[in-house]
């Protein structure tokens, strides 16, 4: 079970101290927004860059912004443990994958909410994980789509039926409370943002949506 705090929930006034406390955590994953492909500006490469150097964790970038294709190569070249991009914005995502991973950087696909699972069939020998948002993306601090859970399992399913080692991420609303249940549809990867950076010991947090989330797949 693997936790990605989302920085879109830390205070950026105290982003070093922000990153540090999320240091038990398995990634620190950083949203890229653009204004244009969801309604919301976040930060770019240089701020990016900074946060990969301050991290003490690997660091996983979500883009959610247009002309995906060339920008995420810019991203891959600050070093992350991963990149995510969204097959919505991709004219070309098996190129864009094959180039991520010859530059030495994991692979990643999105989709939306309302996107099919079915659309990433031919991707999968592409990509090292599938991120399946479970809100539109866009902004932090929303709640979890309950029509959004069964395309976890269908994930699930889709990965388990192909020959590839492949993570699936789910990306929106987690919390202690839902964490269990989208462990049990299968799901490996979490990331939080407000469940995380709101609480008072972000440590002891991402401890509990860990058993939490190990509790879900004994189930």
């Amino acid at each position: 079970m693997h936790i990605h705090p989302s920085l879109l929930s830390a205070d950026f006034g105290n982003i070093e101290s922000e990153l540090a406390s999320i240091a038990s955590a398995d990634a620190a994953h950083l949203d890229v927004m653009d204004n244009h492909f969801v309604p919301n500006l976040t930060f770019g490469v240089p701020v990016v860059q900074r946060m990969i150097e301050l991290s003490p964790i690997p660091t996983d970038i979500h883009l959610m912004i247009e002309n995906v294709d060339t920008e995420a190569v810019k991203y891959a070249e600050l070093g992350p443990h991963s990149v995510t991009i969204h097959i919505e914005a991709s004219k070309d995502p098996v190129s864009t994958c094959r180039k991520l991973r010859e530059m030495g950087v994991r692979s990643a696909v999105a989709i939306k909410p309302n996107t099919p699972v079915s659309s990433l069939s031919g991707l999968l020998e592409e990509i090292d994980m599938l991120l399946v948002m479970t809100v539109e993306p866009g902004f932090g601090g929303q709640k979890l789509i309950a029509q959004t859970m069964p395309k976890v399992a269908e994930a699930r399913a889709l990965i388990s039926g192909s020959k590839f080692e492949i993570a699936l991420q789910v990306d929106g609303g987690v919390t202690l409370e839902n964490i269990g249940e989208l462990a049990a549809l299968g799901a490996d990867t979490f990331v939080a943002g407000s469940s995380v950076f709101g609480s008072a010991d972000h440590a002891q947090r991402i401890l509990e949506l860990r058993k939490s989330a190990a509790s879900g797949l004994n189930q």
